[in-house]
């Protein structure tokens, strides 16, 4: 246990430097970046498609998530009623106090006390706090800052391919939560540990796969340890800090980093509950903001909007679109949804497996609702209000693009990136409107940080034991790397530690494919307990 710990410390050491002396970033960013490229260039290896590079990984994903949806015969679509239910708990009194008849028993039907261990449930958040959790760590930056890249790039036509992927996603998102409850462990303290670690230890296991499983389970922690003080840290802090700094036009960002800091601390000492209590508040209102502003900008446009979608339709199908054509575009939306929505890295199953229930499927059928709130909702709002601001304003020619996928805008020549786009289209169509994405950003990042820091603590115990002192060390670990973000410029250790995030993938995909007959099966006892034929 020690000797592990020490290895951990010995390899972040790099990065804990960082806190001590910021100036020496660039020394650390040239030693660092050859490292980070070589990891970046494993997980994002390119597959050339139509001329276009796609990251294996994503391929994977896509595959993987068109798979489910064959597998369980779109239950993301049919079940998509059953999960909004689930989630508002009209099942709860399934859930919890069911009575499972045992073979051979003389008074079946009778009561609860005839099956106590039937009616016992474990757990730490409802249905809808683990839901606000999961989608607190993908409903981002991504949705606001990727998605104005790839409508720049792949035009308005990436649009139904990011929707058409929203939708695929719920598929794989329904196994990964599924898996993720039925193969939790409860510690001592009732506290709920689970996700991938868990299911590809124990599930592979039940499948004669047990050395495989143990080795693809370390290798899953140590990468979501790595993606939680990477992606789901420093970056969420330095792009929160970079739009505050633009916002009040401030030098430094340490200040905001030691505030964002203390209170992702005050959040996280509380677990698991605690960032449910947060996030079942903040996600509903930040969600509602963001489409709610977006609205009233396409509203405000609606003279707009059949040329707008007319498009957006036409851009999907039509061979001249850019970049290559209709595959090209396929692919440009198809990657950003599964950047934005992450069904597959099987973060997500991680906070769902805190869920109060004892029919794992019940929380796979509401996990499903998480891609379609964060891509097919969201990511589409986004994506609507540059399209019909563009076409309003002519801000920027699509594919017009320099050398780091920064857009050209017209008549400015300014070359701006996915957040400053977003934030340019909301001020053309209501000046100040901008205020109000530097508001979303903000909270889009605290709370992404809230939910991968669970996510990244538990891969951390997973290694080092369920100890106060792993508990203690981690977080602190954590709120420092937020002060990093905030205060430096760390190109390639974010770059890396995305990279971190969809390693993930590989040892994920694998343990959901060979696993998917468990699920089918937990599906099926769920169907049948709340009256529903599948």
């Amino acid at each position: 246990m020690k000797r592990k710990f020490v290895s951990l410390l010995l390899l972040i050491f790099p990065l804990l430097t960082f806190s001590q002396e910021l100036s020496i970033d660039e020394k650390i960013e040239e030693k660092f970046k050859p490292f980070a490229d070589a990891v970046s260039s494993v997980v994002f290896y390119p597959i050339t498609i139509v001329g276009i590079d796609v990251p294996i990984v994503i391929i994977i994903l896509l595959l993987g998530a068109l798979f489910f949806t064959l597998y369980f015969k779109f239950a993301n679509i049919t079940l998509l009623g059953v999960a909004i239910r689930a989630a508002k708990g009209k099942y709860d009194d399934v859930d919890h106090h069911s009575v499972d008849e045992v073979a051979g028993d003389p008074t079946p039907g009778g009561d609860v006390f005839e099956s106590v261990q039937a009616e016992g449930v474990v757990g730490e958040v409802t249905h809808f706090q683990a839901l606000t959790a999961a989608l607190s760590a993908t409903v981002g930056l991504g949705n606001i800052a990727g998605v104005a890249v790839a409508i720049a790039i792949g035009g308005p036509g990436a649009t139904i391919w990011m929707i058409l992927a929203g939708f695929l996603g719920m598929s794989t998102k329904l196994v990964e939560a599924t898996l993720g409850v039925k193969y939790r462990e409860v510690g001592e303290d009732g506290k709920i540990y689970g996700g991938p670690m868990y299911y590809l230890r124990k599930g592979l296991k039940e499948n004669n796969l047990a050395g495989v499983g143990k080795v693809l389970a370390v290798l899953y922690a140590v990468f979501v340890i790595g993606g939680s003080f990477g992606g789901g840290n420093m970056f969420q802090a330095n792009q929160a800090t970079s739009q505050f700094k633009l916002l009040f036009g401030l030098e430094s960002g340490f200040i905001f980093g030691l505030l964002m800091a203390v209170l992702v601390g005050i959040v996280i000492i509380g677990g698991i509950k605690r960032i449910g209590q947060v996030t079942e508040k903040i996600v509903p209102f930040m969600g509602i903001m963001f489409v709610g502003a977006s609205l009233v900008i396409i509203v405000m446009n609606y003279n707009i909007i059949p040329d707008a979608l007319m498009q957006v339709w036409n851009g999907a199908f039509s061979e001249t679109s850019v970049v290559g054509g209709v595959i090209g575009v396929m692919i440009v939306g198809f990657q950003r949804a599964a950047f934005s929505n992450e069904a597959g890295v099987g973060s997500a199953s991680i906070a769902h497996a805190a869920v109060k229930t004892k029919f794992p499927a019940s929380e796979g059928i509401v996990a499903s609702i998480g891609p379609f709130v964060d891509t097919v909702i969201i990511c589409t709002m986004t994506a609507l209000v540059i399209v019909v601001t563009n076409l309003k304003s002519g801000l920027f020619e699509y594919s017009n693009l320099d050398s780091n996928n920064n857009v050209i805008m017209n008549g400015t020549g300014k070359h701006l990136g996915g957040v400053d786009l977003t934030s340019v289209a909301f001020d053309s169509a209501i000046p100040g409107f901008s205020i109000l994405l530097t508001i979303a950003v903000i909270l889009f990042a605290f709370s992404t940080m809230l939910s991968w820091s669970y996510y990244g603590i538990q891969g951390w115990k997973y290694l080092f034991g369920k100890s106060k002192i792993a508990d203690i060390s981690y977080k602190a670990l954590f709120l420092i790397f937020i002060v990093i973000g905030a205060s430096s410029s760390l190109g390639s250790v974010i770059e890396f530690s995305d990279a971190m995030i969809f390693a993930m993938v590989f040892p994920n995909v694998i343990g959901l494919l060979i696993l998917a007959p468990k699920v089918k099966g937990e599906l099926s006892r769920y169907l049948k307990a709340i009256g529903r034929k599948d």
